[in-house]
């Protein structure tokens, strides 16, 4: 694996290091009046606050969404760092609760610019997906976020997220505003998730 800075080219192709994973990153945001989205009736999940959440649980969360795209930020963070994160009072955490109280998502708000949230991860576990629970769950964030009194609400999504991912924010209410290329050390190289996941990315290490 080779560290240090890439040069990368404003055209063409430029080649990667083995053991590194590159994306485009898309940025979206919206503003103040955020879209009413109304609940969605019948199988609609809560979002529950989770108070100075336990590193593990988070950990473990974050990884049964997003292994198979291969989301490696807050597994590689320190602890002391990701527990600084989550247990700052302008960062809030909740689960997408199911019918039964099982936990099936998560969402993150960041209030720590003043005037705006960042949309820090939002996601469902595999099993999921594909059931509308997403665009209720959206809705209720939207809600927290109109309640907080910002101006601004941003996320940014890349290609290595699931397919339907940027569609699903733009739908929201969202509207890209900033394209960059993320390169980063691939994380099942490192360790971080094993190479078994996200099959559809090969690894080149």
């Amino acid at each position: 694996m080779v560290d240090g800075p890439i040069t990368l080219s404003l055209s063409g192709y430029t080649p990667l290091p083995k053991g590194k994973i590159a994306s485009v990153v898309t940025s979206l945001e919206m503003r103040r009046p955020f879209p009413a989205a109304a609940r969605v009736s019948g199988n609609v999940p809560l979002l529950r606050r989770v108070a100075e959440p336990g590193l593990d649980w988070y950990r473990a969360l974050y990884r049964s969404i997003g292994e198979d795209w291969l989301w490696f930020s807050r597994l590689r963070m320190p602890d002391a760092e990701l527990e600084r994160t989550l247990h700052d009072p302008a960062v809030e955490v909740y689960a997408i609760a199911g019918p039964g109280g099982e936990e099936l998502g998560l969402v993150e708000l960041d209030f720590r610019e003043a005037g705006q949230c960042e949309l820090a991860f939002f996601g469902l576990v595999p099993s999921s997906v594909g059931q509308g629970l997403g665009r209720a769950a959206m809705a209720e964030a939207l809600h927290l976020v109109e309640a907080s009194g910002v101006e601004r609400l941003w996320v940014h999504t890349c290609t290595l997220d699931h397919p339907a991912a940027l569609a699903f924010y733009v739908k929201s209410g969202f509207v890209p505003y900033a394209r960059s290329i993320e390169v980063a050390d691939d994380p099942r190289v490192t360790g971080a998730l094993p190479r078994s996941a996200a099959p559809h990315v090969p690894i080149i290490d």
